[in-house]
């Protein structure tokens, strides 16, 4: 129902309920915030969204405040201006002075805020925080000396993921964002998911960077440096580059990735059939036996280690099939080093990832054979974006080239994995075919599509029924493993992915991460779907090869010893 209100002396309308931050919002007015996150409960913590309402003696904060019949309001008066002024000075008082080198230059809403509010000198001087650096962690740097406790990475990680990392510790003046007894981030209970970067307003939470590592080695002609890249990197790649509609995304990137120097490229989308391939004949074999049941994906690290940190009672359901970046990362040092006749360790394997938690994977000691590991260094989306721009790449005039073989081609279902329920879709369409010989008679499962943090459906694959779950977000996770505890589950396969939206919203993504962003890259890769020749795993001819050459079957014993891993119970200090 809407209501009368009137902004800056002009009548607008707004809806009963909401508040006043809304109503301006969806009247176009903007108001700026730096703690204040869309879907979440409004603290009104930095004060920064305040404005003047009619009859109040003091500002107000506007994300909080509910609309009032006939309020009237001022969002830009001298008094609201100056007081968002002053209140950006005194974050700045005590910040570092290193915007040039910090890691967060050209992405902090505290550098926008000071622009927009034309302060360019420090009128007020307070003391600096001696806080070091935390690079402990293999994926997420923590500069407590740049928080400015807006509270965002407390909430995103205790609301959505429900690991609770963060905490505010101590009182007043000393108050700061820190981990469980103010341990280090590797000594703390982090799933490296990066949620937390995406909601940061300062350069307080950083991914850690393999930039440095992978410019030496490619400036090194003595390595075979290669590089693999997600399904999910050439969707957010579009819009932060500006590529032109109607272009092959995939075949831009794989020309970039050539113009910097990468020796061969390799498309990580041939390994995720690969995956859906092994997964759902473990989970066939499961089904035929009655065990372990149900079996839970094993693609996402962040969600692995949350698993062995959470739930170590539950690993035996826990998919044993290894992630498709660690799937490839094997094939290249085996099947490929054999082929080519290159010695492993001369190979040098580099993958690009939406998620900061593979930077984790990667440097687990299950994913290394012969002290060699799978995958040498990670990237993320928005490292590769740098990468691009120092190289001076103008994608718009590249041509388009394909991935090398003889991992290039992929199926429909590889890129569906991107997004939330994608996975299981991909899963359901292949298991039908290994548990009765045929393709599924309606390939698109629209009850596991969308946003929503838990979808379910149930199958009928031959007499039986199937039931699939597809969940994002931790908080979601914990309860459907609960359920599963409990005895009160009817589900054969819980596809489980800790980023909001699955991969196309992970932790490595660009920071432009609201609902409207990630609708628009799901649509993408269901548009894709239906365009698609090849849309189930198993028709992947490439990869039926693959197996007919090296790999014999799923499940083979050369499948088991390459593609497959264990997992423990992992001490949450560790």
């Amino acid at each position: 129902m809407f209501i009368d209100i009137e902004v800056n002396n002009k009548k607008v309308k707004a809806n009963r309920g909401e508040t006043i931050l809304e109503a301006l919002n969806r009247n176009g007015i903007k108001v700026p915030t730096l703690c204040r996150m869309d879907g979440f409960t409004p603290t009104g913590a930095c004060r920064m969204c305040v404005v003047e309402v009619e009859g109040k003696s003091g500002l107000i904060p506007s994300c909080s405040h509910p609309i009032l019949e006939s309020i009237k309001i001022k969002t830009h008066s001298p008094r609201v201006t100056q007081a968002r002024k002053m209140l950006v000075e005194l974050l700045l008082s005590n910040h570092p002075d290193d915007c040039l080198y910090c890691a967060s230059n050209g992405n902090c809403e505290l550098q926008d805020m000071a622009v927009e509010l034309n302060i360019r000198e420090r009128r007020i001087s307070g003391e600096k925080s001696k806080s070091n650096i935390d690079q402990s962690n293999p994926a997420i740097v923590r500069e407590p000396s740049k928080c400015i406790l807006c509270g965002r990475c407390v909430r995103v990680c205790e609301e959505i993921m429900d690991v609770s990392t963060f905490d505010f510790y101590k009182r007043g003046n000393n108050t700061a964002i820190a981990t469980s007894m103010n341990k280090d981030l590797n000594f703390s209970n982090c799933i490296n998911c990066g949620q937390c970067i995406l909601v940061c307003p300062t350069g307080a939470l950083t991914e850690k960077t393999n930039f440095d590592i992978v410019q030496q080695m490619l400036n090194n002609d003595d390595a075979m440096v290669v590089v693999q890249y997600s399904p999910d990197i050439a969707i957010a790649l579009s819009d932060e580059l500006d590529i032109r509609p109607g272009r092959d995304i995939n075949g831009i990137l794989n020309a970039v990735l050539r113009r910097i120097g990468f020796k061969k490229v390799f498309d990580t989308s041939f390994a995720t059939d690969i995956a859906i391939y092994e997964q759902s004949a473990e989970l066939a074999d499961r089904i035929i036996n009655d065990e372990n049941l149900p079996m839970i994906s094993s693609c996402c690290p962040a969600w692995i280690k949350h698993m062995e940190q959470t739930h170590p009672d539950m690993i035996d359901l826990v998919s044993t099939t290894k992630s498709a970046q660690q799937i490839l990362g094997t094939l290249i040092k085996s099947y490929y080093a054999q082929m080519e006749n290159i010695a492993p360790e001369k190979i040098f394997s580099i993958s690009i990832t939406p998620c900061t938690a593979k930077k984790f994977e990667a440097q687990r000691e299950e994913m290394t054979r012969k002290g060699i590991s799978d995958v040498d260094a990670v990237l993320t989306t928005r490292e590769l974006i740098k990468l691009i721009k120092l190289y001076g790449i103008d994608v718009n005039s590249i041509q388009e080239e394909m991935a090398d073989k003889p991992f290039s081609t992929r199926s429909s279902a590889a890129k569906l994995v991107s997004a939330t329920g994608g996975l299981a879709e991909g899963i359901l369409r292949t298991l039908n075919y290994h548990l009765t010989g045929k393709e599924l008679s309606n390939l698109k499962i629209t009850k596991l599509r969308g946003l929503k943090d838990r979808k379910e459906v149930q199958i009928k694959i031959g007499t039986q029924e199937i039931g699939i779950a597809a969940i994002s977000g931790l908080k979601e996770a914990n309860k459907i493993i609960a359920e599963v505890r409990d005895g009160k589950s009817n589900i054969h396969f819980i596809e489980i992915m800790a980023c909001p939206g699955g991969c196309i919203n992970g932790g490595g993504q660009p920071f432009k991460n609201d609902e409207k962003t990630i609708k628009g890259r799901s649509k993408y890769i269901y548009d894709l779907d239906e365009k698609e020749a090849i849309n189930v795993a198993h028709k992947n001819s490439k990869m039926i090869t693959l197996y007919n050459e090296f790999l014999e079957e799923p499940l083979s014993e050369k499948c088991i010893k390459l593609l497959h891993t264990n997992y423990s119970k992992r001490d949450v200090l560790l």
